[in-house]
């Protein structure tokens, strides 16, 4: 059984990721958009990406990363904390996603489309690190 939710923790992540990094893409699209017809378009793609691929997989990829841990017994490994702390950080890119969603949805944003390339670095970033710890386990 141990396998078969690693599998699925691994689907997950793919899928979390993908969107982490596909929505500040639209971002950077949608801000360059005037209110209208186009500007609607981005938002339903938002909304359905960020509700139903980005949410349910980042809920999968916690579910089973915490059973896998537990499991392992990683809780007590340094570089778990390091790991652990970098993917609190991913849940906080991924919130901040979920508010610039809501912000766009009204028409409110207030961010130009170099912030959306910048900010779509930090799921990169803090990917790199999480893979460095869960491969090398350097500490």
């Amino acid at each position: 059984m141990y396998l078969w939710i690693k599998a699925l923790h691994v689907i997950a992540i793919i899928s979390w990721m993908a969107g982490l990094l596909y929505l500040p893409r639209l971002f950077v699209y949608h801000a360059s958009t005037p209110p209208g017809p186009q500007s609607e378009t981005f938002k339903i793609m938002e909304r359905r990406l960020y509700r139903y691929i980005m949410n349910p997989a980042m809920i999968v990829a916690w579910a089973t990363g915490l059973f896998l841990a537990a499991d392992a017994g990683w809780f007590a490994a340094p570089w778990f904390h390091v790991k652990a702390t970098l993917v609190l950080l991913l849940t906080g890119a991924h919130i901040h996603d979920g508010l610039l969603l809501s912000r766009f949805a009204v028409d409110g944003n207030p961010h130009s489309a170099r912030y959306f390339r910048i900010i779509n670095e930090i799921p990169t970033l803090l990917m790199i690190g999480i893979v460095i710890m869960v491969i090398v386990k350097p500490f």
